[in-house]
């Protein structure tokens, strides 16, 4: 029989708020059903919260024998302050998983701080080529898994047409340029009328953003804000394309959704989205914050029919390399 470590999960956590939230519950699931004894500690919440977690931590953490740490930049950088010093103090194997397409900046910018944490680990995983390069500008050691995804099954549907029904699953924030893509569907619009966009996540540039879709007189664009995920494949089957315009990204889950659901993907270019997408082979990509690139790629993808459907079957047979399945050995490894 084979004895199992057990492993602490340590991030910002907030329960089904998506991004890395969402990796956590799935490796969690995942690792329970291989037999690990696995736990969650959050760290989010208001200053008072974090003390009192920071204190908690020493305790909750003597009954494992891994912790395995998810962060990002910025705030998100916290759990690995505190659970590489905590980790060390009890003597665990300390593991983290490093997320966010704004790590390089974030790297330039604290330089000392990343090198000091990251070089006490005793294992860190990337998720995408994007941040292993990322890694080694900074001479830090890293292998790279990606994101798990857990995919619906029977939601792929092969179009006898790529209609102008485009969708985007973003937070409106600066971050994610949702301006870009509507001015690029507003282009879009003018050649095909009937187009539609809808867009699901909220955010706080929603209002600016419904003022702008009303001052141009743009119909056709429907805000759903955040959707279950659940819900969030019946919207995908009622769109062709999908598309993402972020300044900045790593590896949206969003994308590989629909890849699963059989849409084309156009995004912009940018941190680990290259590594998923092979521009004209199983997507289209564009130049951050260009519309007018951006529309035309969007036009490119009706008018060219036996194209597109080729890059879609392509994605979606790519889609493997994110299984459970595949990426499983690769975690055994680490937590012995």
């Amino acid at each position: 029989m084979v004895v199992r470590n057990s492993i602490l999960l340590l991030a910002n956590y907030c329960q089904s708020s998506g991004g890395i939230s969402t990796q956590i519950e799935i490796l969690n699931r995942l690792l329970q059903q291989e037999g690990y004894k696995t736990g969650i500690f959050s760290l989010k919440g208001n200053p008072l919260f974090r003390l009192k977690a920071i204190f908690k931590l020493k305790t909750v953490g003597k009954n494992y024998d891994i912790i395995h740490i998810h962060a990002c930049s910025h705030w998100g950088f916290l759990p690995a302050i505190v659970g590489i010093r905590v980790g060390k103090k009890l003597g665990q194997r300390i593991v983290l998983t490093y997320h966010g397409g704004n790590a390089d900046e974030f790297f330039e910018k604290h330089k000392r701080l990343v090198k000091k944490y990251l070089g006490k680990t005793d294992v860190n995983i990337v998720l995408s080529g994007y941040l292993k390069d990322v890694f080694k500008r900074y001479k830090i050691p890293c292998i790279t898994i990606p994101n798990i995804i857990e995919l619906k099954k029977g939601v792929y549907r092969e179009r006898s047409e790529i209609l102008p029904h485009f969708i985007g699953i973003r937070s409106l924030t600066p971050t994610y340029n949702i301006l870009c893509t509507i001015k690029a569907f507003q282009k879009v619009k003018q050649l095909y009328p009937q187009a539609s966009l809808t867009l699901l996540g909220d955010g706080p540039l929603r209002k600016e953003l419904e003022l702008y879709i009303s001052e141009q007189h743009i119909s056709d664009v429907s805000f759903e804000g955040r959707v279950p995920n659940d819900k969030i494949y019946d919207f995908l089957d009622k769109s062709d394309i999908m598309l993402s315009s972020p300044f900045i990204d790593n590896m949206p889950i969003s994308l590989l959704e629909g890849f699963n659901a059989g849409l084309l993907v156009i995004s912009s270019n940018v941190g680990g989205v290259p590594y998923m997408i092979n521009d004209g082979e199983s997507g289209l990509l564009f130049t951050s914050d260009n519309s007018d690139e951006m529309a035309d790629k969007m036009i490119e993808a009706i008018k060219n029919q036996e194209r597109s459907k080729k890059m879609i079957r392509a994605a979606h047979d790519g889609l493997k390399a994110y299984s459970w399945e595949c990426n499983k050995e690769k975690y055994f490894k680490i937590y012995q």
